[in-house]
């Protein structure tokens, strides 16, 4: 049995405030209720709604001004990739985006990795492909599919591929479960994994994206059925 989530306060107010203003509640440029005004209205103390407004400000969701009332930013040219996760939330539409852009990243991370792949980091590749192969339901697949997928991110050695998949990371695996078609058919996925592994043990580029482009696509678009 899972374990119970306990949120705090903050959090709750938080995740009304960012889901008033990701479902347009709040339009861009609008002015928020003052954080004393919030408290009131959401029966909550004003430390709170401050720890709650902090966040807000670090996704670019709102602005505050001292001595002018908050203000909603349009998160769509304010944002950046800390927002995947609060976007991922409460936005559906987000998912079809991050996957074309997963393919595309993963084509050249996939091409950079069978270049610069140290022989350890290209071992770890073919296990997590065997692995795939071995799982025997969705969850563990699904596991198996993050950790090849970082491990080749790892192996292309180029640090804001890395950051992006950290910013995915917080929106991938609390949500997990949304993503379960990502891996089924694994029969027919499997030898795709191996194929990325095989192409980067060789340090054949061309092959390694050609062969992750068409696991990718086969994963956007078995979320998009």
């Amino acid at each position: 049995m899972p374990p119970v989530v306990r949120a705090s306060v903050p959090d709750l107010v938080f995740d009304q405030l960012r889901d008033a203003i990701l479902s347009g509640r709040y339009a861009p440029g609008e002015r928020l209720p003052t954080q004393r005004a919030l408290a009131a209205e959401l029966d909550v103390n004003l430390a709170s709604v401050r720890q709650a407004v902090a966040r807000l400000e670090q996704l670019r969701l709102v602005e505050v001004r001292h001595g002018d009332a908050m203000r909603v930013l349009d998160w769509r040219s304010a944002g950046g990739l800390e927002a995947l996760a609060a976007l991922g939330a409460t936005n559906v539409d987000i998912i079809g985006p991050l996957f074309e852009a997963r393919r595309l990243l993963l084509v050249e991370a996939a091409r950079l990795a069978a270049e610069r792949r140290s022989d350890a980091q290209s071992q770890r590749v073919s296990e997590l492909a065997s692995a795939f192969e071995r799982a025997t339901d969705d969850q563990s697949a699904l596991v198996c599919d993050w950790q090849f997928m970082s491990a080749v991110i790892e192996a292309a050695d180029n640090i804001v591929f890395q950051l992006i998949m950290n910013s995915v990371r917080r929106l991938y695996l609390p949500n997990a479960a949304a993503f379960v078609r990502v891996v089924s058919g694994r029969g027919e996925l499997a030898p795709l994994y191996t194929a990325t592994a095989g192409a980067i043990r060789t340090r054949d580029g061309a092959g390694a994206a050609r062969a992750i482009g068409e696991l990718a696509l086969a994963q956007e678009r078995r979320m998009a059925a």
